[in-house]
């Protein structure tokens, strides 16, 4: 399929651990559908006017409430839906692909606390690493936390 017959959304999410092995997290609510809420990598889509390390930054700062700086990239990772039985932003739907950058980053600043104001962070926290097989949370977060133990 040619690059020009499907939509593609472009999003750059951390990897941030703390020195008691927490990882930090947002909850995402689901937006239209609440069933699929669950906790998630801090990041998210990238505006047209941004730079993905920008568009990264600000992701963090807004569901977080932390100023952070990306250390490195960690890894990318893509999906595809047929949106064909979604009834999603145009009368005719069109395949999508999701690409995501994923870093390690670090926190420089800021107060623990999502600022998104109906947005679909409702909080943020400090999560046990080992304590992630008992939640329901996104494959991003597995994604990011192999590529951060195979960068070590």
């Amino acid at each position: 399929m040619h690059f020009s017959d499907y939509d593609t959304r472009l999003a750059g999410y951390a990897v941030i651990v703390n020195e008691d092995r927490e990882i930090l997290l947002s909850w995402f609510n689901g937006g239209r559908e609440p069933a699929h809420a669950l906790w998630t990598l801090p990041g998210g889509g990238i505006e047209f006017h941004e730079s993905i390390e920008a568009g990264t930054i600000r992701e963090i700062k807004e569901e977080t409430g932390f100023d952070a700086e990306l250390v490195r990239p960690l890894t990318t990772h893509t999906f595809t839906e047929n949106r064909s039985n979604s009834s999603r932003r145009r009368s005719a739907p069109r395949p999508f692909k999701g690409v995501r950058v994923v870093y390690e980053a670090r926190i420089i600043g800021g107060t623990l606390g999502t600022l998104e104001v109906d947005g679909t962070t409702d909080r943020a926290e400090w999560v046990a690493i080992e304590s992630l097989s008992g939640m329901r949370h996104a494959r991003i977060i597995d994604v990011g936390l192999d590529a951060l133990r195979a960068a070590a």
